[in-house]
């Protein structure tokens, strides 16, 4: 793979472990893609890998259709490399204008695709996502747009769809349409007497007409396909942001909550304060007066002592 040869001096195994990285994201719901993104290119910024930072960061989320498609491609991967192999054998059969091969490869078609969208709604449902019919319904456009087209496969097998895919409106340039082939060659058409009234359509106007056709028909899908991506992106944003408000709720909840206990404990604060502060007057209040009675009491204990000594004999001499 030419995304895993290393870059401006980036280890090998680090330009392996990001294609990783890559691939686990696009199997993450498109609810959590735009967080799970961020994370990991944090966590490469981190490490100093900042091309693989901005790598991780320019990776655009995908549809509910596409991820649904990819996580079918992670999670069934023999059964999606026999699914490209038939679509191989389809465009084939359709280039070489070979009937009984396109008749049955063309059978399967419809079954193979039929099990594989059902196949991806229970992978969705397991993975907590329940696809609706217009989302499965895209994902049955896409499936049927990788037998169709080879590019449409090339995009599929990375795992990396950001969006649905459109199937065209026949097969590629070159191959027989399946109605064509099922009748037999153009020239056997033109000759068929049921077929006498139909307009011809080789003629230098009818063609340049049917080409007009085809490009007005591919520029209206492929606007209604940029249409459909706009408005899956849309969609996206807006469930991300229905999940942000009812984070914000919930924060603003428990903010709220913390604040009337801080509110209830400032509360009690302030009366243990008021408290205090009287017990600390009274205890005032208290020393003063122990101090003043303990000042008298000394006074009377010296006055005391003076009258003792005063009243007390003098010693008589031993002459006398």
């Amino acid at each position: 793979m030419a995304g895993r040869r290393g870059r401006g001096g980036e280890a090998t195994e680090d330009v392996e472990a990001v294609e990783a990285v890559l691939d686990g994201l696009y199997t993450t719901p498109p609810s959590g893609f735009v967080a799970r993104r961020e994370e990991l290119a944090m966590a490469a910024r981190t490490a100093g890998r900042t091309a693989d930072a901005r790598r991780i960061h320019g990776a655009r989320r995908p549809t509910l259709a596409a991820w649904a498609a990819n996580l079918l491609l992670r999670s069934r991967p023999e059964e999606s490399h026999r699914f490209l192999e038939l679509g191989q054998a389809l465009r084939r059969a359709h280039r070489d204008l070979d009937p009984a091969a396109v008749r049955e490869l063309s059978d399967q078609r419809r079954r193979i695709v039929a099990a594989l969208t059902r196949r991806t709604a229970d992978l969705a449902l397991d993975a907590g996502q329940r696809l609706s019919a217009a989302v499965l319904t895209e994902v049955t456009a896409t499936l049927q747009a990788v037998l169709a087209d080879a590019d449409a496969a090339d995009r599929w097998a990375t795992g990396r769809l950001d969006s649905a895919l459109v199937p065209p409106s026949g097969f590629p340039a070159g191959a027989a349409p399946e109605a064509a082939v099922r009748h037999g060659p153009p020239h056997s058409r033109r000759t068929d007497p049921r077929r006498t009234h139909s307009p011809r359509t080789d003629s230098p106007r009818a063609d340049e007409l049917a080409r007009r056709r085809r490009e007005r028909l591919d520029r209206a899908r492929a606007a209604a396909d940029a249409a459909a991506r706009e408005r899956d992106e849309r969609r996206a944003e807006h469930t991300d942001a229905e999940a942000a408000v009812q984070r914000a709720r919930d924060d603003h909840g428990r903010a709220r909550r913390e604040a009337e206990d801080a509110e209830e404990a400032l509360r009690r604060a302030q009366e243990a304060l008021r408290s205090a502060a009287e017990d600390e007057r009274r205890a005032e209040e208290r020393y003063r007066a122990t101090g003043d009675a303990l000042a008298r009491a000394e006074r009377d204990a010296r006055r005391a002592d003076r009258e003792a000594e005063r009243l007390t004999p003098a010693p008589q001499d031993d002459r006398d």
